[in-house]
């Protein structure tokens, strides 16, 4: 005789209806250390893609925008909650790389935290920039050249992660800012006369 099993078989799940799409949130799996199981995570549709926080128009008018770096930045748990409500200038800002090849954040304005506490952090304190040994030596190299500087061009959230983009630039001249500008009018001009041509042929 064939040994029987006092364990119940659980029933199958029911089959979803036809033509109707699932509800499901999508998931994601992640092994659990010392563990045979595998524990099923809902994906966050907010830690997925990117979300500008705040760019530094100034940057882009004053200067000229040559190689572009994508830097990791430290930051305090009120300093995060501060930038996903949007409160952040970069319009006083700059890099800076010290003695040590460490590269720094300086004078961006991350707002104190509207619920936090004693540990909120100080708005305006040095923050460092997480980049390879060899692009900060890239970007020591390139402001010995006189004329040139580490911008910040934005803050950004990558994946639920704060990001920081920074440029090597070179200072325009009072006759390329004003060429800039002129060229900033024309396009809004231009596009000032397709909207009101397309309004009449309406």
């Amino acid at each position: 005789m064939v040994p029987c099993s006092s364990r119940r078989a659980e029933p199958a799940s029911p089959p979803s209806p036809r033509g109707r799409p699932s509800t499901t949130p999508p998931t994601t799996r992640i092994s659990i250390t010392d563990s045979t199981d595998e524990r099923i995570v809902p994906v966050s549709k907010q830690q997925q893609g990117t979300s500008l926080i705040v760019q530094n128009r100034r940057a882009r008018h004053d200067y000229a925008i040559e190689d572009r770096y994508e830097a990791g930045i430290v930051l305090s748990g009120t300093e995060v909650k501060s930038l996903r409500e949007g409160r952040a200038s970069l319009a006083e800002s700059f890099v800076s790389i010290d003695r040590r090849g460490e590269i720094w954040l300086e004078g961006a304005n991350i707002p104190e935290y509207l619920n936090g506490t004693w540990n909120n952090h100080a708005p305006k304190r040095k923050r460092k920039l997480l980049l390879h040994a060899a692009q900060i030596a890239k970007l020591s190299r390139g402001i010995e050249a006189k004329g040139y500087t580490i911008v910040p061009l934005s803050l950004y959230f990558k994946d639920g992660r704060v990001k920081a983009e920074i440029a090597l630039a070179r200072g325009k001249k009072e006759y390329d800012k004003r060429q800039a500008l002129r060229e900033e009018q024309d396009k809004r001009e231009a596009l000032r006369i397709m909207r009101y041509a397309n309004m009449r042929h309406r």
